[in-house]
């Protein structure tokens, strides 16, 4: 059985449960992340069936002492992370200037600071041992504007930049950063954001195990770019060639209410 432990934020649902799933199949041991203890805890009982151990934290990793709390508990006890996937994240629907300031600063903490933080606090062990794998979740969201989600789009533009930088800067020192992007996804993101009736989850969007093993293949095979889905590819390199203006009127039909 593999010692390999695996931190997976946001493992609750959605594509980070789908992950965990994967992970604890092949016999990685698992650290799981979210909000909700009980969930979690329900999560922790079903993988414990493949003879892995689970550890679970319940914790808001928007909350700016979260990601050193999260670091030094898992120090103190021993714990060696071997693959660490960040994947936790939200977004807010609506124009920017009507959006509360707590739901635009909370994207920018969660999927910005906190991702960054966890990065910086778990890579360098791993370089010191010459093996280590990151993942970071973006979106197709990175390759284009997106007005009504705006600062999700820029959220993930950010993480698609700085994971190909540090892809870069770690190519010889055996260990891997991937950057996977999604697309519109069945998870609870949807509702969360309040867009479940918008274009993008009525027509394109793509079923949360599907897109997890398209990412969990990504990381073992240390790509640095990963994007879910032949659809998906073909939408964000399009964004290459089209005029930007056109491009930013297109994500704003995509995003708005279906009628």
């Amino acid at each position: 059985m593999s010692a390999t432990t695996v931190l997976i934020t946001g493992a609750s649902g959605g594509i980070g449960y789908e992950l965990a799933k994967l992970f604890a199949r092949d016999h990685h041991n698992l650290v799981l992340v979210a909000r909700s203890a009980d969930k979690l805890a329900q999560v922790a009982t079903e993988l414990q069936a493949h003879g892995v151990t689970v550890k679970t934290v319940a914790l808001d990793l928007a909350a700016p002492p979260a990601p050193k709390f999260l670091f030094d508990q898992l120090q103190r006890e021993g714990i060696t992370v071997d693959i660490l996937i960040n994947n936790a994240g939200f977004g807010a629907y609506g124009e920017f200037a009507q959006i509360p300031e707590a739901e635009i600063l909370g994207q920018i903490d969660l999927n910005i600071t906190a991702l960054t933080a966890l990065t910086r606090l778990f890579l360098p062990a791993m370089i010191a041992r010459r093996s280590g794998r990151v993942m970071n979740v973006s979106s197709t969201a990175a390759f284009q504007p997106g007005p009504l989600l705006a600062v999700y789009y820029a959220t993930k533009a950010y993480v698609l930049s700085f994971s190909e930088a540090i892809a870069n800067e770690v190519r010889h020192a055996g260990v891997t950063v991937t950057c996977f992007c999604p697309g519109a996804t069945f998870t609870g993101f949807a509702q969360r954001a309040g867009m479940e009736t918008s274009r993008l989850f009525k027509v394109s969007a793509m079923s949360a195990d599907k897109v997890a093993l398209d990412g969990y293949r990504a990381v073992m095979e240390g790509r640095t770019l990963a994007i879910s889905g032949a659809h998906n590819w073909l939408v964000a390199q399009s964004t290459r060639f089209a005029p930007r203006r056109m491009v930013t009127a297109v994500s704003r039909w995509i995003a708005e209410k279906a009628s």
